[in-house]
């Protein structure tokens, strides 16, 4: 049965797909489509002829074995191979083929996009806002000719994809779906803060300054340690640039979210005094290392500035330092301490005796 061969080799070849793979996968389908046929063999293979651009469907009979007392249930053997070549096949061989092609082609499309994509997780791309209104839910971000999906779950409360802006998203996975590559970025996740910053501060780049952890609200706050590996460089100062202009930078890309940007410390005191900025402690008392528990005293004036609107920069310190933390005025606890040692010192007086009458 002819079949243009020499064709198909050369479309597939343009697409980087070699001729055996184009064979297996050509010989398969043609098999599978000559079983459908009526009266097909159960058992038969496709030949290909290259040069004749040709192709034979060759089948075996199952010829039922002789039952023996060894043997009461002899599987059949198979008789010798014919040729079975339905007539008028030629039309579905050709139908099959450009459905193989079509497949082949496309998968092979998709391994290019996975290869390119894989290599960019955990990285920042730009893109295009694409809606789909069969897919509201979702916002498509065209990337080059590749859609990206920003899921509702990575999204910003709050923030607007119109059709044809420009956005920056950090790629959170890249995998093989049912109808290709599937591609998820996000605008919520807090990695996205560090690769902007590394795109505006050369000295993340180099390795001068860390970012050693992030807590992030999105679309609200974020709060980021930072710590400096090169003596004499000031990390803090660092990320916010000349005038605050790598800073603010940032945050044109993350629309009203605020950043507070403070230092890390190994010493867990210190770090989660730090943590609590824009409010100062005036102490932390560590209650357990092993539970990661600490207490924070606060002056009563800055006591809502620690805790924050709804709990939110005392909940972003817990998050960037790991510890559980809770807040105290510090005037209560210096009465407290004064009482606990005025007390203290009264126990610790001898009792005076009246004199009797």
């Amino acid at each position: 049965m002819q079949l243009d061969l020499t064709g198909i080799h050369q479309l597939a070849a343009g697409q980087g797909i070699d001729a055996e793979t184009v064979d297996a996968s050509l010989a398969e389908a043609l098999r599978l489509a000559y079983l459908k046929t009526p009266k097909s063999a159960k058992h038969a293979r496709i030949e290909l002829d290259d040069r004749a651009g040709t192709f034979t469907v060759w089948a075996r009979d199952e010829i039922e074995a002789e039952p023996t007392e060894d043997n009461p249930h002899p599987a059949p053997r198979l008789g010798e191979e014919y040729d079975d070549t339905p007539k008028g096949f030629g039309r579905l061989a050709a139908a099959t083929a450009r459905q193989v092609i079509t497949q082949l082609f496309r998968g092979a499309q998709d391994e290019k996009v996975f290869g390119a994509f894989s290599g960019q997780r955990g990285k920042l791309i730009t893109g295009i806002v694409q809606q789909d209104a069969k897919d509201p839910a979702n916002v498509h971000v065209a990337v080059g000719d590749v859609e990206a999906i920003l899921p509702k779950r990575e999204q910003v409360p709050g923030e607007r994809y119109h059709h044809g802006d420009r956005i920056r998203v950090y790629v959170v996975n890249v995998a093989r779906g049912l109808k290709g590559p599937e591609i998820v970025v996000s605008r919520s996740h807090p990695e996205l803060v560090r690769r902007l910053f590394e795109r505006e501060v050369p000295e993340l780049v180099s390795g001068a300054v860390s970012i050693m952890a992030i807590a992030r609200e999105a679309g609200a706050r974020t709060k980021i340690a930072v710590h400096a590996n090169t003596e004499g460089v000031n990390p803090k100062g660092a990320l916010i640039g000349p005038g605050g202009a790598r800073v603010r930078a940032v945050m044109e890309n993350l629309g009203p979210e605020k950043i507070d940007i403070v230092d890390w410390s190994k010493d867990a005191a210190q770090f989660v005094a730090s943590a609590l900025s824009p409010a100062v402690a005036t102490g932390v008392q560590i209650v357990s290392e092993k539970n990661k528990t600490a207490i924070a005293y606060i002056h009563d004036d800055q006591l809502s500035l620690a805790i924050g609107k709804e709990g939110q920069n005392a909940r972003l310190a817990a998050k960037l330092t790991g510890w559980k933390i809770g807040i105290e005025s510090s005037e209560a606890h210096a009465a407290k301490l004064a009482g606990e040692q005025s007390d203290a010192q009264s126990t610790a007086q001898p009792g005076v005796q009246q004199n009797e009458a």
